[in-house]
């Protein structure tokens, strides 16, 4: 059985990093950490080739090799998994299809073949089975959440690393939190579920003997949600596991409640996390309560902030706008927010309403559902109807984007942060392309760029106050690049 897995296209959105990943010569963020797990499930004496639209083109002739094509995306990926579906019916080659988008909309694909929706560890082998006595089911689910301690190595093999600037891993699934717009419980239920620190070992392992020593972003939804296990189990076998390895830093997202237990957040320093990504939402206490966001509520969100990043972890965050307790002054407070936390990667979206969600659910019962969910986290758009209206909502919007990646407030950001983070002892290993990257940013930002009075000045700032922190700095204002490239397609 010949079997290619296909990747469908990012558009370009807030994390794809397309316009900063040029920089450095790659292609795409990181492989495709589902695919690659269902793949090392298939059957060993299969063939499988990988093709990712985000770092190569998919052939006519690649089609006509497989005997399927198995596909898998989340919502974000919708128009160009449309695309690649059409492209496989045209070629007579059947289609297997799984993910967040086809567990939550495969009604919407009327040309799949089959179905193997929710996660694989229950729903695959059935359909291998009867796949192999040809008699196959069109749709395979389960409502039930299986144990991950089974779950294979990925086959990082299948893709090619060079393209990539990070590897995805993941340690557990689910969330103990109900906030709800998010749809994370729906998908993968409240109690965390976790795979053994052996198997994360394994897979570190696995992903060293094949030369990668670049960054690696566990993609739990929070990696804390069994705070027993992380601080007893898994952060000191990654400890362990680091002596003596260069690179390789760790990146995660965690709920802000990390910033309580200070044991904790040494342990992950220690382990070699420098990067983590929370979701303050909002400064308004009062949208806080209506999302149901309690771990938020109740505590000064900027100095819990300050906290992680004195820790020596850098703090992404996610904002929204929109909310019904929402008012007009919403919009500065989030600029100002954002500016005085030092957030530089600050992802600022619209209340969005995904299928499965309590948020969804009930403005299905309020009538306040107008289109379909896109998905994209910084397009501007809703599929629901706002309370402060849509224009005043968009307008405001817009203000934030304007302001928070404009070249003056997004450098003084960078500075802000710069002057508060204390990095973690990791070993780096330098490589060209990143010496390439220096030269690049120097013309593209220092010399041609509007923003290159702000840029010489972090440029020197750094290199002679925080020279640790030299290509951090230079880091950041590459992605500052990228990120007004993706704001101007929203805001103007």
């Amino acid at each position: 059985m010949k079997i290619l897995l296909v990747y469908p296209e990012f558009p370009d959105t807030f994390w794809s990093f397309k316009h900063a990943l040029k920089f450095v010569r790659k292609k795409a963020g990181a492989p495709p950490l589902g695919l690659l797990t269902v793949a090392a499930m298939l059957p060993s004496t299969w063939e499988k080739r990988l093709v990712d639209l985000n770092v190569t083109n998919l052939t006519e002739k690649d089609l006509a090799w497989a005997d399927y094509v198995f596909l898998s995306a989340m919502v974000v990926q919708r128009e160009s998994a449309r695309v690649v579906i059409e492209r496989c019916k045209a070629a007579a080659v059947k289609v297997v299809a799984g993910g967040p988008l086809f567990t939550m909309e495969h009604e919407q694909f009327p040309d799949v073949d089959y179905f193997v929706l929710n996660e694989a560890e229950l729903t695959l082998a059935p359909f291998l089975r009867d796949l192999e006595q040809g008699l196959a089911q069109r749709v395979y689910a389960s409502a039930e959440f299986p144990d991950i301690h089974q779950t294979p190595v990925p086959l990082w093999k299948l893709a090619d690393l060079r393209h990539y600037d990070t590897v995805s891993i993941q340690f557990s699934r689910g969330c103990p939190f109900n906030c709800d717009f998010c749809n994370v419980t729906a998908l993968l239920g409240h109690r965390p579920r976790t795979k053994t620190a052996a198997q994360i070992i394994a897979e570190l392992d696995n992903l060293y003997a094949l030369g990668w020593r670049k960054s690696i972003f566990f993609v739990d939804d929070n990696f804390i949600g069994n705070k027993k296990q992380i601080k007893s189990e898994v952060l000191p076998a990654l400890i362990a596991w680091r002596k003596g390895k260069a690179g390789m830093p760790f990146s995660t997202e965690a709920s802000i409640n990390l910033a309580d237990d200070p044991e904790l957040l040494r342990l992950m320093v220690a382990a070699g996390f420098d990067t983590v990504f929370v979701g303050i939402e909002t400064p308004n206490e009062d949208s806080l309560t209506e999302c149901s966001k309690s771990q938020n509520k109740g505590r000064d969100l900027v100095e819990s902030v300050k906290q992680l990043q004195r820790a020596g972890l850098q703090v992404q965050g996610g904002f929204i706008v929109g909310f019904d307790n929402d008012s007009s002054s919403i919009f500065q407070q989030q600029i100002d927010f954002i500016q005085k936390s030092g957030i530089v990667t600050a992802m600022v979206g619209l209340l969005q309403a995904p299928l499965g969600t309590r948020l969804y659910e009930r403005m299905q019962q309020e009538g306040r559902l107008v289109k379909e969910f896109s998905g994209d986290n910084v397009d501007g758009s809703t599929n629901i109807v706002p309370r402060m209206g849509l224009e005043p909502l968009q307008e405001g919007y817009r203000r934030i984007l304007n302001q928070i990646y404009a070249p003056g407030l997004y450098y003084e950001r960078v500075l802000t942060f710069l002057r508060e983070y204390q990095p973690p002892q990791i070993r780096v290993q330098l490589e060209p392309q990143y010496i390439l990257a220096l030269w690049r940013s120097i013309y593209q930002l220092g010399i041609r760029g509007v923003e290159r009075v702000h840029y010489w000045r972090l440029f020197f700032w750094t290199l002679f106050r925080r020279p640790r922190l030299f290509p951090l700095a230079i880091t950041f204002a590459i992605y500052g690049f990228h990120f007004r490239q993706v704001a101007a397609l929203h805001v103007n």
